[in-house]
C-alpha cells in the first residue's frame, strides 16, 4: 500500500508537534485523535498515520509512564490507548504496549491514592481488554501481581464504575486461567471482611462464579462468609445466603451448618464485643440506633436455616441433629430484636409442620397455650409474646432425640 506525500507530511507534522509541544499542545493532539479515530480498525489507524501509527503509540506510552504519578492528561492518554488496544486487526498495538510495561503502568495507576477514580476505571477497562485477548495475557496480569492490586482497588474504591470494572476483571482472571484461578479465589475470600458493602457484594457474586471453576471449597471461606450474615445491608445478605445454598454440595457443608446453628445463640462475650464495637462506631452519632451485629447475624442465620431446610430434607435433618430446633426456640425468645424472633419462628414452623417428631417436642417445650399461639401466626408471634412466654422459649429444652 502506498501513502501520499501529503499524508506522510501530516503525520510528520503531528509527531513533531508532539515532540516539541507542552502538555497543553499534547492534550489538544489527543483530543483531535479521539474525535477522529474512536472505533477505527488497525488498518484504518495505519492509514491515518501513513503506516506510522506505532510511532504515535510509542510516544503516547512513553508519556504516560512519565506522567501517571502526577496525573497530567492521564484520562486522555488512557482513552487514546484504548483506541489502539481495541482496534480490530490491530493486535500488534497490544504487543507493543505490553513490551514497554503497559500492564505495570495500569496497575500502578489503580493503586495510587492520588489517581482520579475515572482514571482508575479507565485503567481497569484497558486491563479488561488485555485479559479478554487470551490466557497468556491473563497470566501476564497475574504475574505482575495484578490479582492483589485489583482486589485492593475494589476494596478501597467508593466509585461504582471502578468497583464494577474491578469485579469484571477479577472474574475474567479466574476464567480460562487454570494457573491462577485458585489465587483469584483466595483473593476474593480475602475481600469478604472488607469495610465496603459494595466490595463484599461483588466479591460474593464473583465467588459464586469462581467456586464452580475451582470445584473445591476452601475451609477458610466458612468464617468470613458466616460473619457476613451480621451485615445490615440486604444486598450482601442475599448474596451470602445464596452462596451458602450453593456450598451445600461441598465438603465444608457441615462446618457451615454448625456455624449457622451456633449463630442462633450468641455468647455473652460475642454480644459484649458487638456492643462495644457499636458504641465506638456511634460515638459521634448517638442518635443512630442500630441493632447489634450479633443479633442481625442471629436473625439471618435463622432465615438461612429455613431456606436450607426447604431446599433439602437431608440438610434439614442434619440441622436438627445439630440442635437447631432448640436454638431456634432460643432466638424466638430474643425480645431485644424482633427480626430474630420472626425469622426463627418462620423457620421452626416449617420444621414443625414437616417433621412430626419436631412438632411433638416443640409442643412439649412450649406448652399448649404458647404452642397454639405460635402455630396460629408464627410471623406475628413476637408481637403477642409476653415476658413469661419469652422466658419459656429461652429456658425450656427440646429433647435431644428429635431428628428429621
Amino acid at each position: 500500500m502506498s501513502y501520499s506525500a501529503t499524508a506522510i507530511s501530516k503525520v510528520q507534522s503531528v509527531l513533531s508537534q508532539w515532540d516539541k509541544g507542552t502538555a497543553i499542545v499534547r492534550s489538544e493532539i489527543l483530543q483531535d485523535f479521539l474525535r477522529n479515530n474512536v472505533g477505527k480498525t488497525g488498518p484504518d489507524l495505519e492509514q491515518e498515520f501513513g503506516q506510522a501509527a506505532s510511532l504515535f503509540l510509542t510516544r503516547l506510552t512513553a508519556w504516560i509512564r512519565l506522567t501517571y504519578m502526577t496525573g497530567t492528561c492521564i484520562g486522555l492518554q488512557l482513552k487514546a490507548i484504548h483506541v489502539f488496544l481495541t482496534a480490530t486487526s490491530g493486535h500488534h498495538f497490544m504487543a507493543e504496549f505490553l513490551e514497554v510495561g503497559g500492564i505495570l503502568t495500569l496497575l500502578e495507576i489503580i493503586g495510587l491514592k492520588q489517581s482520579k477514580e475515572l482514571d482508575k476505571a479507565d485503567s481497569l477497562k484497558l486491563l479488561i481488554v488485555i485479559a479478554s485477548a487470551g490466557r497468556q495475557y491473563k497470566e501476564l496480569i497475574c504475574e505482575s501481581y495484578g490479582i492483589r492490586a485489583v482486589a485492593e482497588c475494589l476494596a478501597k474504591s467508593k466509585h461504582e464504575d471502578t468497583q464494577e470494572n474491578a469485579r469484571i476483571l477479577l472474574q475474567l482472571l479466574a476464567q480460562g486461567n487454570p494457573k491462577y484461578e485458585m489465587q483469584v479465589y483466595k483473593g476474593l475470600i480475602a475481600l469478604l471482611p472488607s469495610s465496603s458493602p459494595k466490595a463484599q457484594q461483588m466479591a460474593l457474586q464473583n465467588l459464586r462464579v469462581v467456586q464452580k471453576i475451582v470445584k473445591v471449597a476452601n475451609p477458610s471461606l466458612t468464617e468470613p462468609l458466616l460473619n457476613l450474615l451480621s451485615t445490615a445491608h440486604l444486598e450482601v445478605q442475599y448474596e451470602a445466603i445464596e452462596f451458602v445454598r450453593e456450598l451445600m454440595t461441598y465438603d465444608i457443608k457441615d462446618q457451615i451448618l454448625e456455624g449457622l446453628v451456633r449463630s442462633l445463640h450468641p455468647t455473652r462475650e460475642e454480644i459484649l464485643k458487638t456492643q462495644q464495637s457499636l458504641a465506638k462506631a456511634l460515638a459521634s452519632a448517638p442518635e443512630l440506633a442500630k441493632p447489634l451485629p450479633s443479633f442481625v447475624k442471629q436473625a439471618t442465620a435463622a432465615k438461612t436455616i429455613g431456606v436450607l431446610s426447604r431446599d433439602s430434607s437431608g440438610t434439614a435433618d442434619r440441622l436438627l441433629r445439630l440442635g437447631c430446633a432448640q436454638q431456634l426456640l432460643y432466638a424466638m425468645g430474643n425480645v431485644d430484636y424482633a427480626d430474630s424472633q420472626r425469622q426463627a419462628a418462620l423457620s421452626l414452623e416449617y420444621l414443625v409442620r414437616v417433621f412430626p417428631p419436631v412438632n411433638e417436642a416443640v409442643k412439649e417445650a412450649m406448652g399448649e397455650e404458647l404452642y397454639d399461639l405460635f402455630m396460629t401466626s408464627p410471623e406475628n408471634l413476637y408481637i403477642n409474646l409476653n415476658a413469661v412466654q419469652a422466658d419459656v422459649l429461652v429456658s425450656n429444652k427440646i429433647p435431644s432425640v428429635v431428628s428429621g
